[in-house]
């Protein structure tokens, strides 16, 4: 009878273990893909996300100016008014502005719903900084409530020193606002609930700003 080489069953018990934790950390990634991905593109700006979390340095003395357009879409699923508050906003590159959009519920139920943001062109998302605002962030509204919802932010000076961007003086900041899963799936409506977010709001280190219900 043949025995194994004590050395080889080691090397092969190592190997096995190996394998599993790969599997292992394969399976758990897959779950995290949504909010891994949402979030390596909140920090990196990747597919027109905007950067998220750092302060305005505040404008130089002659800085040019940059328009950012507000754009507001609302997936048929979800049984809300969601707009913009004022059509643009002009500031100067490495100024902090303000902006407002608004959302009402127009179901006769509380209803919960949650957005995606980005910018484009896509080459800016890495020059667009949101300081403070309400993406990724569940928002329940209760039968009929309206509600405003503020935003932050600033464009970084450096656009202005890349040469594929310092020519752009336009950029559009576009939210989509959808139903949460959990409440599509509550009221019954989850094959509605559109293309999906899922729960990537737990992954985001957007700091939340607070609605203002009217």
């Amino acid at each position: 009878m043949s025995h194994q080489d004590p050395d080889l069953a080691r090397r092969n018990r190592r190997v096995a273990l190996s394998a599993a934790a790969v599997v292992g950390g394969m399976l758990g990634l897959s779950f995290a893909a949504v909010p891994l991905y949402t979030l390596f593109c909140a920090v990196t700006g990747y597919g027109g996300t905007p950067m998220i979390g750092a302060a305005a340095p505040g404008a130089a003395e002659g800085a040019r100016t940059v328009t950012v357009r507000l754009s507001a879409n609302t997936n048929p699923g979800l049984p809300w008014r969601f707009q913009a508050e004022q059509n643009s906003v002009t500031l100067r590159l490495g100024e902090e502005a303000l902006a407002f959009y608004s959302a009402r519920n127009q179901a006769d139920t509380p209803v919960t719903g949650i957005s995606t943001y980005n910018v484009t062109p896509e080459i800016v998302g890495p020059y667009f900084h949101k300081v403070h605002c309400f993406c990724f962030d569940e928002q329940t509204l209760q039968a009929g409530q309206q509600v405003e919802m503020p935003v932050t932010f600033w464009v970084d000076p450096k656009i202005a020193e890349n040469p594929e961007t310092r020519d752009i003086r336009t950029i559009t900041l576009n939210y989509t606002f959808f139903r949460t899963l959990a409440d599509a799936e509550r009221a019954g409506a989850l094959a509605k609930a559109g293309p999906h977010v899922g729960r990537a709001s737990n992954a985001s280190s957007t700091q939340p700003s607070p609605t203002v219900t009217r």
